[in-house]
């Protein structure tokens, strides 16, 4: 049962991370591999703005940003919502990073995020090294806030 509730994400750690393109809450296009010539990046895909769980997640890795920060790591949170929700959402939690709007769900496919029982979208979480390798593949829709705790341990002992 627990892999119906936690399917782990097809990419793995060892892996290369697909580049993609995505609109952020402004319109502006960020590319992954533009980020990545700046260092590390954490992207966490979530289910939905404005929603318990995911509103839980996107404030447990604003409240850690600035030691994501100070480890080298850009932090970007993606799901199918639309721009002016990202807007909203982001402005109503204070989040110091971008959400990045996967509308048709492209980005999430190319990462292998899957659906929990079938049926909602996926909560992943991947942190990404400058050459483009995956070094955490972690999901869990139960427990949003460990996200961030696995992605700061990764970059942690990457120091």
């Amino acid at each position: 049962m627990l892999n119906l509730l936690d399917p782990q994400p097809t990419l793995q750690v060892g892996q290369t991370a697909p580049d993609f393109e995505l609109p952020d809450a402004k319109g502006e296009l960020v590319r992954l591999y533009d980020l990545l010539s700046k260092g590390w990046v954490v992207l966490f895909f979530y289910p939905k703005d404005n929603t318990p769980g995911c509103t839980a997640q996107a404030c447990s890795f604003r409240n850690s940003y600035q030691e994501f920060r100070t480890l080298g790591a850009q932090i970007f949170g993606i799901s199918a919502d639309s721009q002016e929700s990202h807007q909203g959402f982001s402005e109503q939690q204070s989040l110091p990073y971008p959400l990045l709007s996967d509308q048709d769900g492209q980005v999430a496919k190319a990462f292998g995020v899957k659906k929990t029982l079938g049926l909602l979208p996926g909560r992943a979480t991947f942190v990404i090294a400058p050459d483009r390798t995956v070094r955490l593949a972690y999901a869990s829709q139960l427990n949003p806030e460990s996200h961030q705790q696995k992605a700061l341990e990764v970059l942690k002992n990457q120091k």
